[in-house]
């Protein structure tokens, strides 16, 4: 059964504070860029052990749409990692990290239809 990795919530609203937090040129932007990092981590961590889709028939194949978006999910974070340590588009970079919040958002939202319609169709919904 699909299900949102407990964590992931709350890793994503780390992040979302982090990106949101002041900016400051020198040491503190140093530091936010850091704490930043720290908190895709985060989230890199809770999406890395997300649980694998159903097997059972016609869920089977949006379980693996959801473990492929996942994946693509994963690989943007890691581009993003060096980006926002290195980065002198500071602005630019977390507007996509930004961007990348809400994907997961949508992520997370896919993974709760899948997870109704599973116990839906354990169940014997209404059609």
């Amino acid at each position: 059964m699909s299900t949102v990795p407990p964590g992931l919530p709350a890793a994503l609203q780390a992040l979302d504070h982090a990106l949101d937090a002041p900016r400051r040129p020198g040491i503190p932007l140093g530091n936010w860029r850091w704490l930043v990092r720290q908190r895709m981590g985060g989230v890199r961590d809770v999406l890395v052990g997300e649980a694998a889709g159903s097997d059972d028939g016609w869920l089977a194949a949006r379980g693996g749409t959801a473990f492929r978006e996942r994946n693509a999910l994963l690989a943007r974070l890691s581009i993003l990692g060096p980006q926002i340590l290195e980065t002198p588009d500071i602005e630019g970079t977390r507007m996509e990290l930004k961007r990348l919040l809400m994907d997961i958002q949508r992520h997370v939202q896919r993974l709760n239809d899948l997870a109704y319609d599973e116990v839906e169709l354990e169940l014997g919904g209404s059609e």
